[in-house]
């Protein structure tokens, strides 16, 4: 189990080190374990900052997680609640975020790099300010962009598709979640609480639900890519042979 320091912790769970510790004092969090004068933080305390961190956000009292946590512990051993909580808190991508200054984003995009283009981009999330550069939460996002105004696409043409493809990207996740919470999680749960071995089960098909979401998203792109790219080229294949066709037609009746 990887260990961390508090700022390390506090970087990772996207909290301040002063939350962390009221956390602890409202016993939300378990204290670190001690190395010399050193706190010593887990896992564990990674999985419960980033729950604490959604539900606070979702206006929830420390009282009411307290009593959701106590709860748990009522009706399930630690592993369990760690499993769970693992699964809800841990971003559901590996990658690693990357930074950009405006001089790199500028050999990347050209002229095209604007302050209304920054803007945009900001305001989609693909890139956040910090200080005198930027934070790239998805380096593969930003690379694909830049690739495209390579072959020729206008940076605004591409940050309309980004927006496009998130909103519709996203309805797909929500109605899969959906669909999973109403089939797998709701029959688990007794008087509308998950207690016992039910959290294990739920974050094992949690666990699962992302390698099935990917796998089946890229096979149905895949196809939808394949049947319209032949649509897209075969338009503009049957365009050109109308043109000709419509020329030869021409110098014959000339003729």
């Amino acid at each position: 189990m990887a260990e961390y320091r508090i700022d390390e912790l506090a970087r990772l769970a996207d909290a301040s080190v002063r939350n962390i510790r009221v956390y602890q004092d409202r016993g939300l969090l378990a204290p670190p374990r001690r190395r010399g004068r050193v706190g010593i933080y887990t896992d564990a305390h990674l999985a419960r900052l980033r729950l604490i961190g959604q539900l606070l956000r979702r206006s929830y009292t420390f009282a009411n997680i307290a009593e959701l946590l106590a709860t748990w512990e009522r009706g399930g051993d630690m592993a369990e609640i760690f499993d769970l909580e693992s699964v809800i808190g841990d971003p559901w991508s590996d990658e690693v975020p990357g930074y950009v200054t405006t001089e790199e984003l500028s050999d990347l995009f050209g002229a095209e790099v604007t302050k209304e283009n920054l803007d945009r981009a900001v305001a989609l999330g693909v890139l956040e300010p910090d200080g005198d550069r930027f934070r790239v939460p998805s380096p593969r996002l930003l690379s694909a962009g830049a690739e495209l105004v390579a072959v020729g696409m206008p940076l605004r043409a591409v940050l309309d598709l980004a927006e496009r493809l998130r909103t519709h990207v996203d309805a797909i996740a929500r109605d899969l979640t959906g669909t999973v919470t109403r089939h797998m999680l709701a029959v688990r749960e007794r008087d509308g609480l998950l207690l016992g071995e039910d959290l294990a089960q739920v974050a094992a098909v949690t666990r699962r639900l992302r390698p099935l979401a990917q796998t089946a998203v890229d096979a149905l792109l895949a196809q939808g890519m394949s049947r319209h790219v032949q649509e897209a080229l075969g338009d503009h294949f049957t365009a050109i042979l109308e043109q000709i066709r419509h020329g030869s037609d021409v110098t014959a009746h000339s003729a």
